[in-house]
């Protein structure tokens, strides 16, 4: 199961059938299953984070460690056992690829969290510095009424050859005993010390439950409790990766012998309280703190056997339990429905406020110091199982056991497919043995430098040596062939074939192999992408990084978010778009529903084609998509104050003030009306391709005066103040970017017509005859001027700072560059020339004149 947050809302994935879905949907929660069909088509980085409730989750988790869902926090609640058995195994077979895959998973994590303190030694061999644990999650007290239930002590104690008369006290320890022997042997001890048992040592059976890796032979601590005085077959041995519940319904007293002391109230000794059964436990104090001697169970001191005497004097009466012993079963079991449940919920709340950290326009919750419950809702519960048979059926429990199981027997049949494939382990190994040492690269790279020395004296003596050009045809053979080659090397996929012809391109701006699933293909579709060997194999998809070095720095590449994929799109434009139109679209709009349908890409080129007039905008991701979330009477810049954590009117103002020049005490906050119609988001849009550049042009200009007013301060994530959690400031001017288009078109001038990505209806926004413009701040001469002025200064080295944004997102082109270019053009086309006049006159001097072969020794 997994729950995602977002907004303080969450919403339920089920992975599966099972038992708690009822749980959510008593609560008015609505659930979406998850499949594979549908698994690679959520959008995960809507959600502040996610929370995935078993191992059975690890099939999300692949998704959540692709881009762009990686920095997702991700808390893991895993109360498996399973795969920390399996672990040793693992090691054993030599399986490091399984472990391998598995530890990847865990650390993706940015939170393990385990029910008990024994889990973090059971999978300490993925441990990656992130395991966490809250005690007291009642999932092993919740199945306790099932269990009983389902199961009969009279037939248990027939399957194990124990009588109804015999007085069963069960022995246990915790999870992990190093010296089983030792601790057997003290406990048996012990008990042959106190005369109440002695005394009953004929209809006293004793069940010691081992840790799972104990070596000690039964035969061993039967031959130790004989000498003590007790009867054969009154001491069982049994481990406790058997059915650990089927021992404490046949029990009649469980006394818990510990090993070592414990950090937490001891989950064993919690699941005996709630079968109902009188406990013995030493005066620890996580345990004091809790029960009440002679209330909740029997406290004793392990070094004083008085203490012990006395708990099993109050317990046995007339060979069988007392009155007293019935009574503290009671009031234990009472005990523990909820004797953690204010620590466990109280944990799990300071967990989700240390690591879920929330967006500015989210109204937080209250802290953790004002929560109230203190003890879980077992009335919902039992409410359900009465109005759902399904839950009380135990075909339904058993097949949820298979299903979390299941996927780590599933990776083990996967891995070992591989194995396979690859050869056997056996081979496996061997390839591993020989594989290179530093001996063999050295000599692989002299191999390498004798075999480049060769060819070069090769291509030398070629050079030298007379050829023919060859007939016509052979030229054309060969360019045929080398342009097959090239063909072959990039096959163009449907889409750019599709695109010959067309007026428009849509560029999708993605990041990382997790985005690949909300992207289009073919038709007038193009992806470009963030990241790094992140294009879609058999595609013309656009590398980013590649066409605009300023994003190969992460710090800037996260400043600038999807704007840095425009950048790199005008920089050198015509080289990969000659469209009179140009689009874009972020992949998180196919996640939000709001990626245009087919039918309204239709709409939308034959919009373009008949528009002959203005300019204009098309858009149909919308701002205030999400009304019930906000307050319909914001405005323009209260929304967008609403989203960077209230400071986006400032920071813009500041910013335009900048960049312009204009005096403190005249207005710098272009004014943006509040007449209820649509506001463009995501970066989906569509305009002329002269205007696109133009756009482009302003917010260079702009982001170059934000990011000199951010610069001020020398800490560079901490001093945006337009995002109060770190992945808002990490992304800070991404918002302000994301909205900057409006400001520009509609100051501009620019017609503003939006789009409805599922029925195609066009309907104009923001009338060009009600608008108050600032016409002068938006003139294309102006921004041209200021543009040529930029690119001055930074042709001649005049930084204003340091770290100077301009220049390094996008081309830089000013008269003076130019002029310097044709004068460069010009020298090298006169060089050329005198070289070849010079040729000339050299060769009707002397004639032509043959390159020795190689120089002969003068005869004697």
């Amino acid at each position: 199961m997994v729950y995602l947050f977002s907004m303080i809302l969450y919403q339920v994935f089920i992975l599966e059938d099972n038992t708690s879905q009822f749980l959510w949907q008593n609560i008015g929660c609505q659930l979406t299953f998850l499949n594979i069909e549908n698994l690679s088509s959520v959008d995960w980085s809507n959600y502040e984070g996610v929370i995935v409730s078993s191992l059975g989750g690890r099939k999300v988790i692949s998704r959540l460690i692709q881009e762009p869902f990686a920095s997702v926090p991700l808390i893991w609640l895993i109360h498996e056992d399973i795969l920390g058995e399996r672990l040793p195994l693992y090691v054993q077979f030599g399986w490091e690829g399984l472990i391998g895959e598995w530890r990847s998973a865990f650390a993706r994590a940015d939170v393990v969290v385990f029910p008990d303190f024994s889990f973090p030694i059971l999978y300490s061999l993925l441990d990656n510095g992130n395991f966490f644990v809250i005690p007291g999650y009642p999932v092993d007290v919740q199945e306790t009424e099932n269990y009983i239930a389902s199961h009969s002590r009279k037939q248990l104690r027939k399957d194990f050859e124990f009588s109804e008369s015999d007085l069963l006290i069960l022995i246990i320890s915790d999870y992990f005993v190093y010296d089983d022997l030792s601790w057997d042997y003290t406990a048996v001890h012990a008990l042959s010390q106190v005369k109440k048992v002695r005394d009953l040592s004929g209809i006293i059976k004793f069940v010691l439950l081992c840790s799972n890796s104990t070596n000690a032979p039964i035969s061993t601590i039967q031959e130790i409790a004989s000498r003590m005085g007790f009867p054969d077959g009154s001491v069982r041995q049994y481990r406790m990766d058997q059915d650990v519940k089927c021992f404490l319904l046949m029990a009649d007293i469980v006394l818990y012998w510990p090993f070592n002391r414990e950090q937490s109230f001891p989950p064993l000794l919690l699941l005996a309280m709630s079968f109902e059964i009188p406990i013995v436990a030493p005066n620890f104090t996580a345990i004091e703190k809790y029960v009440v001697d002679s209330v909740h169970g029997f406290l004793f001191h392990p070094s004083r056997l008085d203490t012990l005497e006395r708990a099993f004097s109050l317990l046995i009466t007339d060979n069988t339990l007392s009155n007293i012993a019935h009574s503290v079963a009671s009031h234990g079991r009472s005990l523990s429905m909820d004797m953690l449940a204010s620590e466990c919920i109280s944990g799990y709340a300071e967990l989700l406020e240390s690591i879920l950290h929330f967006p500015s326009d989210t109204l937080l919750p209250y802290s953790t110091s004002h929560i109230q419950q203190k003890t879980w809702w077992w009335n919902i519960e039992r409410e359900i199982k009465q109005n759902n048979t399904m839950v009380n059926n135990s075909s339904l429990r058993y097949e949820r056991s298979r299903q979390i199981s299941s996927i780590v027997y599933v990776l083990e049949e996967h891995f070992l497919m591989r194995l396979v494939d690859k050869g056997s382990q056996l081979e496996n190994k061997t390839y591993k043995e020989d594989l290179p040492n530093q001996s063999d690269w050295i000599d692989v790279y002299e191999m390498e430098a004798i075999e480049d020395l060769e060819s070069l004296e090769i291509q030398e003596l070629d050079e030298r040596m007379e050829k023919t050009s060859g007939s016509w045809e052979d030229v054309y053979r060969n360019a045929r062939k080398s342009e097959k080659q090239k063909a072959d090397a990039y096959e163009r996929d449907e889409g750019e074939l599709e695109r010959t012809g067309q007026p428009l391109c849509i560029y999708e701006i993605y990041t990382g192999l997790g985005a690949w699933s909300f992207l289009h293909h073919g038709s007038i579709y193009r992806g470009i992408t963030l990241s790094n060997r992140a294009r879609r194999s058999k595609s013309d998809d656009i590398d980013a990084v590649n066409r605009l070095p300023l994003l190969n720095n992460t710090y800037y590449k996260d400043l600038l978010c999807e704007t840095g994929a425009m950048f790199a799109v005008a920089n050198r434009v015509d080289s990969i778009h000659k469209l009179p139109w140009i689009g874009f679209q972020s992949w998180r709009a196919y996640g939000r529903k709001v990626s245009l349908s087919h039918f309204a890409e239709k709409v939308l080129e034959k919009a373009i084609q008949e528009q002959r007039e203005g300019d204009i905008m098309y858009y149909w991701a919308v701002m205030d998509m999400d009304k019930e979330k906000t307050n319909s009477k914001l405005n323009f810049w209260s929304m967008c104050d609403h989203l960077n954590a209230d400071q986006c009117s400032a920071a813009f103002e500041n910013a335009f003030r900048l960049m312009y020049g204009i005096p403190s005490g005249n207005a710098a906050l272009p004014p943006m009306p509040l007449d209820g119609d649509h506001w463009s988001i995501l970066h989906s849009w569509v305009m002329p391709t002269p205007s696109y550049l133009e756009f482009i042009m302003f917010t260079r200009m702009f982001v170059d005066s934000l990011d000199s007013l951010n610069q001020s301060n020398k800490s560079m994530i901490s001093s945006c103040v337009l995002g109060s959690s770190m992945l808002e400031k990490r992304n800070c001017y991404c918002r302000v970017l994301e909205v900057l288009v409006n400001v520009w078109a509609y100051h501009s001038g620019r017609r503003m017509v939006y789009l409805d990505p599922l029925s195609g209806e066009l309907k104009e926004q923001h009338p060009l005859e009600l608008r108050q413009l600032w016409v002068k701040y938006f003139n294309l001469d102006l921004l041209k001027s200021l543009d040529e002025d930029l690119a001055e200064r930074a042709d001649d080295g005049m930084h204003p700072h340091n770290k100077w944004l301009w220049p390094l997102t996008g081309e830089v082109h000013w008269q003076g560059i130019l002029d310097r270019e044709r004068e460069e053009r010009l020298k090298q086309k006169m060089d050329k020339k005198k070289k070849t006049k010079e040729k000339l006159l050299e060769r009707h001097k002397h004639g032509y004149k043959q390159k020795s072969l190689g120089q002969t020794k003068k005869s004697q």
